[in-house]
């Protein structure tokens, strides 16, 4: 995994040595001599990960740090902070400004690159989801993701997973203020708790007893329901080795004992606040996809939607020699609902034969608003005998009630039109359409309110 890397540091010689271990693994390695230039490279976009010197003159890393992370343009750069201070309070100070992790000098190149690897992996992942929140933007979808810039990284699930009761009870005590905190000592036990309830973090402990720590983070990546939830690592300094294989599987962030507990808090608020961001980018494009798909007013399927999938309905209807049914429904004199009382009303209106037609037909059904005052309900496996008794129970489920618009001050009467036809044995969508429809206008020409089935 290759990546754009910015090298940020005021001592030449440190530049040199950092450039030159990145170009042999083929990374991209850019340069910087102070924050300034360094805020300046990643406004422009221009790198992927920053490895940030803390003690520089003038801007100090920490700065540049708080800078990149206070800014929604350049939030979601990695910064890994390269420092002379091995001191707890140094790393806290730094992860409370955004950091996402602390290499002390003299850097240990293999743990630089695993480290760089594993953040360029996120980085990828990140990007694709910013740059289809982008498009959803353009469609209209609010950007939630500006909201988590001021998330404190607080609240939330958090499992831990350790056998050494001491252990884990000193993690539980140091999170249960800001946290819901579970432990688990069992690891079988512990991927059934993490498969079926909605945690937001894992804390592993690579010390389990008869079991290897890394086999469990392997599984919960494997794992679709907690394949993108963040794992944090316990280990021992001797696990150097496995803190390594770990990050490269794609463990998030780690700790060695004995574990700080203002470190332990600071580096769960970052993963806290990481997972919620991308969150809130994948909320984002599920809107987008919704927008696409979904009528906005009434919460059906929209056009777009029936055109994708109803010939593969048919396909399928054919291949396996059962019948589809198709409705076609339209409100009666629904113009004259509009004219009369509003466009409110019309919507109102629209809504709750939207939430009729949902009570009456099946949920295997596909219900779709086409637009204006027409619905479509495709029936798989249902011959037109069986889809005229359900045509019938949508028209009397929408004669026998009023409908209640101006919110609630008025209810007004509502009548349906409905044609019906079942699939040929051609496999063609557009032909089973088309007879759904000329049955549709004739329950029209014959009075409204009506059920018409296509005689094939």
């Amino acid at each position: 995994m290759t990546a754009r890397v910015l090298v940020v540091d005021d001592v030449l010689p440190n530049v040199k040595l950092l450039e030159a271990r990145l170009s042999a693994e083929y990374f991209d390695v850019l340069t910087a001599m102070n924050g300034p230039e360094a805020l300046a490279i990643c406004a422009q976009g221009l790198c992927d990960i920053v490895l940030l010197d803390v003690m520089m003159p003038g801007m100090d890393g920490f700065e540049v740090c708080t800078r990149l992370k206070a800014d929604p343009a350049t939030a979601h750069i990695p910064v890994v902070m390269v420092t002379a201070l091995d001191q707890p309070a140094a790393r806290v100070r730094g992860l409370d400004a955004g950091a996402d992790d602390f290499l002390t000098k003299p850097v240990d190149e293999i743990a630089l690159l695993a480290r760089v690897r594993s953040l360029a992996r996120l980085k990828v992942v990140l990007d694709e989801l910013r740059a289809r929140a982008d498009t959803a933007s353009t469609l209209g979808v609010p950007n939630a993701s500006l909201s988590t810039m001021s998330d404190n990284g607080t609240g939330g699930r958090v499992l831990v997973v350790d056998d050494r009761t001491g252990s884990s009870e000193r993690i539980k005590g140091a999170l249960s203020k800001d946290y819901q905190v579970e432990v688990e000592a069992d690891p079988q036990e512990a991927l059934f708790r993490a498969a079926e309830g909605a945690y937001d973090l894992f804390v592993i402990s690579l010390g389990l007893k008869d079991y290897d720590g890394l086999r469990l983070c392997s599984q919960l990546r494997s794992l679709e329901r907690t394949r993108n939830l963040p794992i944090l690592m316990i280990a021992d300094v001797e696990d150097r080795t496995r803190i390594l294989r770990g990050l490269d599987m794609g463990v998030n962030d780690y700790l060695l004992r004995p574990v700080d507990r203002n470190e332990l808090l600071a580096r769960v608020r970052t993963q806290m606040r990481r997972k919620r961001y991308a969150d809130a980018l994948r909320e984002n494009v599920q809107a987008s996809i919704e927008m696409a798909i979904v009528d906005a007013l009434t919460g059906l399927n929209n056009r777009r939607y029936l055109e994708n999938h109803l010939g593969g309905l048919v396909d399928q209807s054919v291949t396996r020699r059962r019948p589809v049914s198709m409705m076609i429904l339209d409100i009666d004199h629904f113009k004259k609902v509009n004219d009369t009382y509003g466009h409110d009303a019309g919507d109102d209106v629209l809504r709750q034969v939207a939430q009729r037609l949902r009570r009456t037909v099946r949920q295997a059904d596909l219900i779709c608003r086409l637009g204006g005052e027409e619905f479509v309900v495709v029936m798989p496996d249902t011959g037109i005998e069986i889809a005229t008794k359900v045509a019938e129970r949508v028209r009397q489920s929408v004669e026998t009630s009023l409908f209640s618009i101006e919110e609630g001050r008025r209810s007004i009467p509502v009548t349906i039109s409905v044609g019906l036809a079942q699939s040929d044995r051609d496999r063609n969508p557009d032909a089973l359409y088309k007879r759904a429809d000329r049955a549709l206008y004739r329950s029209k020409n014959e009075g409204r309110n009506r059920v018409s089935a296509d005689a094939a």
